[in-house]
């Protein structure tokens, strides 16, 4: 059962093979407990790649490339002095030219960890943007795209006994980005033609700061879905255990 709880996070974004049979073949040599477990489960992962697109059926798993999030919501600040950002009906494509570099299963401490390398991510969208400075109240609202490229992110999933899936990610490095937002200023298409140019060719100051605000959106969204899409995933069925207990 431990295993069920522990592996799934490592696990979650792989699902998507046409053909159930043919997805657990890529695991069939994967052993709790022996030696090259974490090297077998890596190498599978990566070889499942070809099939993010189809999902599984057979298990109620949808397709995760593109990967959709309906709402994501991150604050900073306090009441009177802070903004509000949430994403909604946001789209991610990329995932199935991705590349799992490294994975550490920590079963006794119930996590896992993997780092995953983009040649480039596409994420699209709507926001919503609400912030209070005093008594100044700011509301804005429009479309956004986002291309990272280079992409290295590292991923921690835990999962204690009796309690929810948490999925915390880190993006640790990009070469490059393009981030294009519509109604940025009201509707002032001049300066934000301007503004948009500062954006993408001064955006390394800019990514330090925004990292963090970043990392805690797509962990939240990860851990609604990934939660809600593996909760019953028979992993039993991939994984053969050293010992009974595991």
């Amino acid at each position: 059962m431990q295993l069920q709880i522990l592996i799934i996070g490592g696990l979650l974004p792989f699902w998507a093979a046409g053909q159930a049979e043919k997805f657990e073949d890529n695991f069939a040599n994967c052993r709790v407990g022996q030696a090259g477990f974490d090297a077998c489960v890596r190498e599978g992962l990566n070889a499942v790649r070809p099939f993010f697109k189809t999902g599984l059926p057979q298990y109620n798993v949808a397709p995760f490339d593109p990967f959709f999030a309906q709402e994501v919501t991150a604050s900073r600040g306090v009441p009177a002095l802070g903004f509000t950002l949430t994403l909604r009906n946001v789209t991610e494509t990329g995932w199935s030219a991705s590349k799992v570099t490294r994975f550490v299963s920590d079963l006794s401490n119930y996590r896992v960890q993997y780092t995953q390398s983009f040649p480039e991510k596409y994420l699209a969208g709507d926001y919503e943007f609400k912030a209070q400075i005093f008594n100044t109240k700011i509301a804005n609202k429009g479309k956004f795209t986002l291309t990272l490229y280079d992409l290295v992110q590292t991923t921690m999933i835990t999962r204690q006994p009796n309690s929810k899936l948490t999925a915390s990610i880190d993006v640790e490095k990009i070469s490059n980005l393009e981030l294009h937002i519509t109604n940025l200023l009201q509707g002032r298409q001049l300066i934000e033609t301007v503004l948009d140019r500062i954006i993408n060719t001064m955006w390394q100051p800019g990514f330090v700061v925004t990292r963090g605000l970043i990392n805690e959106l797509v962990s939240t969204a990860f851990t609604e879905i990934f939660g809600k899409a593996f909760q019953n995933f028979p992993f039993e069925k991939l994984f053969k255990s050293k010992s009974k207990d595991v």
